[in-house]
C-alpha cells in the first residue's frame, strides 16, 4: 500500500514525471537564495523532473507555491537558513537542509527527497533546527559546527528582538531623568506627580520586557512558536529575584539560560508520541503549559536558591573588604559592576555602594565611575571601528552612548549577549580601571546613582578625576573590545565556512552560509524578492521575472557583439518590444566598458576591493572612494561575499556613490575570498548603490548576477573572453 505522499509508481530520482517543489531562503542575503534555486532547477531538469522554486531573500516573496502546487507535489525540498513556514506542507515528503546544500549537491537532494519523512505538523516529520533538521535531511556530518551554528543563530535571534526594548526603554528613562529628575540622598528621583514620572514608568516597562524578550526569542529560534511563552515566562522569572528569595534577579545571563532551556525542552516534548486526537492541541495548549510550568518550577526551586546564595555570599565578602586598599576595592567593584550589567553580581556591588553613601561615599564613587563604562565603551567601539559592526549594532551603539551618560549599564547588554566571550571581559577590564582610578583619587558620590549625569547634577566630589576615570575606563573597554573582535575574526570565519559546508544542516545548520551572505548581526530575517526558477514550463530556468525575453548579446562576438543591443530589464508596455540599452552597457547601463577590467593586479581580497572601487570611480559616479571602500569592508565583516564557484560579489550601500554602478574584473590566479566551497575568486563583480536606491535595485542586480553565474558554460566563456568587448558581449546575456 502506498502513501499519498509517495511518487507515482515507477517514478525514481532519474525517471520521468516527478513534480517537485523547493523553497530557498537566506536570512539577510540574496545571492545564495538564487544560486540554490538555479542549481535545484537545473538538476531537476537534467533528471527529467519539473520543479517550481519559491525564493525568499530580502525584498518580498514571489513565485509562491500555491495550494494546487503543493497538493500535486511528489516531494518538497526546503534549502534555507531561516524559518520557512511548513504548515502548508503537511502530508507531503519534506526534506530540510541548509541553503549551501541546495547549491553544492542539488541532485543528491532530489534523490533524498523521495525517502524524506512525511511532514505531519509540529513535533513530527521534517523537523526544525538542529536535530530534527538533520533527521529530515537524511544525513550527518559536521555535527560540531552544526550545533554551534544552531546556538549562535538562536542567541542572535534573541538579541535582535531584545534591542528595541533596550533602546526604547533606556532612552525614555534617560530623557525622563534628564528633564524631570532631582538629585536627592536617594539618588536622582522624579516627583510622583510629574509628567516625567509617567515617561519614566513607560521606559521602565520597556526595560523590564527586554529580558523576557531575549529569553523568549532564543527559545522561539530553537523550537518555533510553542517555545515562545515558556521562554518569555522563564526570562521574566530570571529577571525577578523576589520569586526565588534573591534581592537581585539573574539578569541577561539568566535569560540566556532560560531561553535555551525552554527551546530544547520544547523540542524534547515535541518528540513524545501522542495519540492523533491530541496532536492538534499540542502546540497551542499542551506544550506551552507543560514547558512553562516545568521551566518555571525548575528555575525557582533549583536554580533560584544558588543565585540567592551567591548574592548573599558576595554581599558578606564585600563587607569584609571595607578596610582594604581603595584601589583594590575599586577594581573589585568595577569588575562586578561590569560583569552582568543588572544581574546579581552587578546588583550586589551597586547595593553595597549605595548602602555606604552616607558613611563612606568613596565606595559609591568607585561604583559610579564604573557604571557607565560598559555602554560608553561599546558605543565608542562602534564609532572607532564601524566596519566591525552591522547597521543595527551601530545604531544600538549610539543609543548605548546616550544611556551610558545617564548611568544605564544595561545599554551594553545587546553587545554582551551577542559576543559574551569578547564583550564581557572588555567591559570588566574597563570597569576595573575606572573603579581603581576613582578609588585612588577618593572620588565621592553622594547619591546611589552613577554615570556622568550625577557629576553634571552636582552629586560628585572630585569631578575632574571622576571624568578621568570614566574616560580612561571607556577607552580601555573600547580598545579591548576591538582587539578581541579582531583576534576572533579568523576563528569565526573558519567556523562559518565549516558550518556553511556541512552536508546536513537542518533549518539552522547552514549558519556558515548565513555569514557568507551577510547575516552575523542577528537581525530578524525578512523575506526577499523571489524569482521564477521553474523547470519544465517551456521557459528558461532562472529567467528574471519581468525581463521578457530580450535578445542576449553575442556570446563571444568581440567588440562587435558588445555593441549590439542587450536584453533590458523592462518591456515596452504596448508594442512588446524590448527597450534598448546603449551599446557597450549591461545591467541597465550600470556596467559599462569603463567598469570592466580584464585582469586584477591585486592578490588579496582587501587590495582587490580597493582596486575595484578605483575602477568604479573612473565613471565619475563615486564621490568618495575611501568611503566606498570602507562600506565594502563593513559588508565583508558581516560575512564573506565569496559565493563559491570561483565567484565574489562585494557590494555596498553608501552615499559615497551618486548612482548605481557595477564593475567586473577577472583574476586568472584567483583570490582567496573565504568562499564556503573553498574556491578562490576568479570572477569578481562589485556593486555600489546609493542609500536611497539600496532596496530593490542592488538586490535585483545581485539576483540577476547570482542566477546567471550558476551556469558553468557561461562562467567558462566569461573567463575565456579575449578582451573588454568580448567580456561585455558575454555579460550582455545577463540583461
Amino acid at each position: 500500500m502506498t502513501s499519498p505522499a509517495d511518487p507515482p509508481n515507477g517514478a525514481g530520482a532519474s525517471g520521468p514525471g516527478l513534480k517537485l517543489l523547493a523553497v530557498t531562503a537566506c536570512p539577510t542575503g540574496i545571492a545564495h537564495t538564487y544560486m540554490a534555486a538555479e542549481k535545484l532547477a537545473q538538476a531537476a531538469e537534467s533528471l527529467g523532473h519539473s520543479m517550481k522554486v519559491e525564493t525568499q531573500g530580502s525584498i518580498g516573496a514571489e513565485n509562491v507555491l500555491s495550494d494546487n502546487d503543493v497538493s500535486e507535489a511528489d516531494g518538497i525540498i526546503i534549502a534555507a537558513d531561516k524559518d520557512v513556514d511548513r504548515s502548508r506542507f503537511v502530508g507531503k515528503r519534506v526534506l530540510v537542509v541548509g541553503v549551501a546544500d541546495g547549491i553544492h549537491r542539488p541532485q543528491r537532494l532530489i534523490e533524498q527527497v523521495l525517502d524524506a519523512p512525511v511532514y505531519e505538523g509540529d513535533g513530527s516529520g521534517a523537523g526544525r533546527g538542529g536535530a530534527s533538521g538533520a533527521a529530515a535531511s537524511g544525513g550527518g556530518g559536521g555535527g560540531g559546527s552544526k550545533g554551534r551554528s544552531v546556538t549562535y543563530k538562536a542567541l542572535m535571534n534573541g538579541v535582535s528582538y531584545m534591542i528595541p526594548f533596550v533602546v526604547v526603554g533606556g532612552l525614555l528613562i534617560a530623557v525622563s531623568l534628564a528633564l524631570g529628575g532631582d538629585t536627592t540622598s536617594k539618588g536622582i528621583v522624579i516627583p510622583d506627580d510629574s509628567f516625567w514620572k509617567t515617561v519614566n514608568d513607560i521606559g521602565s516597562v520597556g526595560f523590564e520586557l527586554m529580558i523576557p524578550a531575549l529569553s523568549g526569542y532564543i527559545a522561539y529560534a530553537i523550537a518555533d512558536r510553542p517555545a515562545l511563552v515558556p521562554g518569555m515566562v522563564g526570562g521574566w522569572i530570571a529577571a525577578h529575584g523576589e520569586l526565588y528569595d534573591s534581592e537581585a534577579g539573574a539578569g541577561f545571563i539568566g535569560a540566556i539560560v532560560t531561553g535555551f532551556l525552554a527551546g530544547y525542552l520544547v523540542l524534547w516534548i515535541k518528540r513524545v508520541k501522542v495519540p492523533k486526537f491530541v496532536q492538534p492541541i499540542m502546540p497551542i495548549i499542551v506544550i506551552p503549559i507543560v514547558a512553562t510550568s516545568a521551566l518555571g518550577l525548575f528555575f525557582i526551586y533549583v536554580l533560584g536558591e544558588p543565585i540567592s546564595w551567591v548574592f548573599e555570599q558576595l554581599t558578606d565578602w564585600l563587607g569584609g573588604l571595607t578596610g582594604t586598599s581603595a584601589a583594590v576595592l575599586g577594581i573589585i567593584l568595577g569588575l562586578m559592576i561590569a560583569f552582568d550589567m543588572g544581574g546579581p553580581v552587578n546588583k550586589t556591588a551597586f547595593l553595597f555602594g549605595a548602602g555606604l553613601v552616607s558613611k563612606n561615599p568613596e565606595v559609591m564613587g568607585a561604583c559610579a565611575a564604573a557604571i557607565p563604562v560598559p555602554p560608553l565603551g561599546q558605543g565608542l567601539a562602534t564609532l572607532l571601528r564601524r566596519r566591525m559592526f552591522d547597521d543595527q549594532e551601530r545604531e544600538t551603539g549610539l543609543a548605548a552612548l546616550f544611556m551610558g551618560f545617564f548611568g544605564i549599564t544595561e545599554g551594553a547588554i545587546p553587545f554582551a549577549a551577542a559576543r559574551p566571550a569578547r564583550v564581557i571581559p572588555a567591559n570588566m577590564v574597563g570597569g576595573a580601571v575606572a573603579g581603581a582610578i576613582a578609588g585612588v583619587a577618593s572620588v565621592e558620590d553622594n547619591v546611589p546613582h552613577g554615570g556622568p549625569i550625577v557629576a553634571v547634577l552636582g552629586a560628585i566630589g572630585g569631578v575632574p578625576m571622576f571624568f578621568v576615570a570614566v574616560v580612561v575606563g571607556t577607552a580601555v573597554t573600547a580598545l579591548v573590545t576591538i582587539a578581541l573582535m579582531s583576534v576572533g575574526e579568523g576563528a569565526v570565519g573558519a567556523s562559518a565556512t565549516a558550518g556553511g559546508t556541512a552536508t546536513a544542516g537542518g533549518a539552522a545548520g547552514g549558519a556558515g552560509v548565513v555569514g557568507a551572505e551577510g547575516g552575523g548581526s542577528g537581525a530578524p530575517s525578512v523575506v526577499g524578492e523571489p524569482v521564477l526558477a521553474e523547470v519544465g514550463g517551456g521557459g528558461r530556468a532562472g529567467e528574471a521575472s519581468g525581463a521578457a525575453g530580450g535578445a542576449p548579446g553575442e556570446a563571444a562576438g568581440g567588440a562587435a557583439g558588445a555593441r549590439k543591443a542587450v536584453a533590458p530589464q523592462g518591456v515596452a508596455a504596448e508594442t512588446g518590444e524590448v527597450e534598448a540599452v546603449p551599446a557597450g552597457q549591461v545591467l541597465s547601463g550600470y556596467l559599462t566598458e569603463q567598469t570592466v577590467k580584464e585582469r586584477l593586479a591585486a592578490d588579496g581580497k582587501d587590495a582587490a576591493i580597493r582596486e575595484m572601487a578605483e575602477l568604479l570611480a573612473a565613471t565619475g559616479k563615486v564621490a568618495d572612494t575611501a568611503e566606498l571602500v570602507r562600506a565594502a569592508f563593513a559588508r565583508e565583516d558581516q560575512g564573506t561575499t565569496g559565493l563559491g564557484e570561483e565567484i565574489a560579489i562585494p557590494h555596498a550601500k553608501t552615499d559615497a556613490v551618486t548612482a548605481p554602478v557595477v564593475g567586473f574584473a577577472r583574476s586568472p590566479e584567483g583570490i582567496e575570498w573565504g568562499a564556503p566551497d573553498g574556491t578562490k575568486a576568479r570572477l569578481v563583480f562589485m556593486i555600489a548603490v546609493p542609500e536611497a536606491d539600496a532596496g530593490d535595485e542592488h538586490l535585483r542586480i545581485l539576483a540577476l548576477l547570482s542566477r546567471k553565474l550558476m551556469g558553468v558554460e557561461f562562467r567558462e566563456r566569461l573567463l575565456g573572453a579575449g578582451d573588454v568587448g568580448a567580456i561585455l558581449g558575454v555579460l550582455g546575456e545577463i540583461g
